[in-house]
């Protein structure tokens, strides 16, 4: 594992999108649609749709949807009212608008754009309402979920995503050091997690999407919503929190301990450290997502923990905080440059405490690179 020079937050945003970029993702998307056999991609708003277009159009009832094949210009199909903040979107110019208006069947306008018996790969999140009228007027079509037909879509990261996401990774790191300055004893979990989230949008996040703090007993959930209990001097204290900056996602988790640990809550947390490390030492191009998890679990499992590691070992990041590639045990998907992920073991003792570091790794020619930098020892806090 190479270690960065630290990240030096620059005082301006990174260099916008540019029409070029929108409109070679798009010919990229179709082009894998052909490859595996798809006749094109739907896609509905959302991620997908921002990172493809660069158009970010709140879901309604009204359907937009993107038409992408392979030898087709793409077309974006749209309300009219929409239209003209569509056709402001940076990679409009890299596609046709198709508007519909109210009291007219959006579906009649979508149908001829599609092949009436080929089956396509739909964006997660659009609404079945939308993919039902698709049916109704074509049905010959097929569908799939997009994330199970082209998992690899979003994986790769160009140098400007890289760009943004250790902007992002940057600014969770700058997130950990000040909530180490804040009092935990005698404060509400909600309270840390109020702080968490105040820190991210003060260090540039535009979008918080978690703030787990799990204290004591709490910790032992890896998914802990902050609640009212009282965060106490003995207890250990998991951190997990990230979001958006520049559209791009960070996040990190590092457990702290309010006042000394126990020897056993030492022990347990040095397990965690040196699967986390084992798990990034492993990452390579040509290794499969899966050899990450099992590197990572072989040294929870060799001190007797094995059954206390609950969860994947990681998960991809970009537009959103969790997307596929994921790192675990039957995900054979070789790891190319480009790729970021999560490396993020964890021990959970239910009813007494969890443990758990995470950093976000970015995939290079020769191995992978943190893009956080964060101590990972156990810190003890008041």
């Amino acid at each position: 594992m190479t270690s960065p020079s630290p990240f030096v937050q620059p005082s301006a945003p990174p260099s916008p999108f540019t029409v070029d970029d929108y409109r070679a993702r798009m010919a990229r998307a179709a082009e894998s649609a052909a490859e595996a056999g798809l006749a094109g991609v739907i896609v509905a708003p959302g991620p997908d749709l921002v990172h493809l277009t660069g158009y970010r159009p709140v879901s309604t009832e009204r359907l937009t949807l993107l038409v992408l094949r392979a030898g087709h210009d793409p077309v974006l199909v749209v309300p009219t009212l929409e239209a003209p903040d569509a056709a402001a979107a940076t990679g409009a110019p890299a596609l046709t608008l198709r508007d519909w208006t109210d009291g007219k069947d959006p579906y009649a306008v979508t149908a001829p754009l599609l092949d009436a018996q080929g089956r396509f790969a739909v964006s997660d999140n659009a609404w079945a309402m939308h993919l039902l009228g698709l049916q109704r007027e074509l049905p010959g079509t097929s569908y799939t979920a997009l994330t199970e037909a082209l998992p690899m879509l979003r994986a790769v990261k160009d140098a400007a995503e890289l760009e943004r996401l250790t902007a992002a990774g940057a600014a969770a790191d700058a997130t950990y050091e000040e909530i180490l300055k804040v009092r935990f004893s005698g404060r509400r979990e909600v309270d840390l997690a109020t702080d968490l989230a105040a820190l991210l949008r003060e260090f540039g996040h535009s979008q918080v999407d978690f703030t787990v703090v799990g204290s004591g007993p709490n910790g032992a959930n890896p998914h802990h919503e902050a609640g009212e209990r009282t965060i106490e001097r003995g207890d250990m204290v998991v951190l997990d929190f990230g979001g958006l900056k520049h559209g791009y996602g960070s996040d990190t988790s590092r457990t702290v301990h309010v006042g000394e640990p126990t020897a056993e809550e030492q022990r347990v947390h040095d397990i965690v450290r040196e699967a986390q490390r084992a798990g990034c030492a492993a990452v390579r191009p040509g290794v499969a997502c899966q050899e990450i998890d099992r590197a990572a679990r072989a040294v929870i499992t060799e001190f007797g923990y094995g059954d206390r590691f609950i969860h994947r070992t990681g998960h991809g990041i970009g537009v959103t905080t969790h997307e596929p590639p994921y790192m675990i045990e039957g995900e054979e998907q070789p790891l190319v440059p480009g790729m970021c992920f999560s490396v993020e073991p964890g021990i959970y003792i239910p009813g007494r405490f969890g443990v758990r570091i995470e950093d976000i790794v970015a995939v290079t020619e020769d191995g992978g690179r943190r893009l956080n930098t964060t101590a990972r020892e156990l810190a003890v806090v008041e």
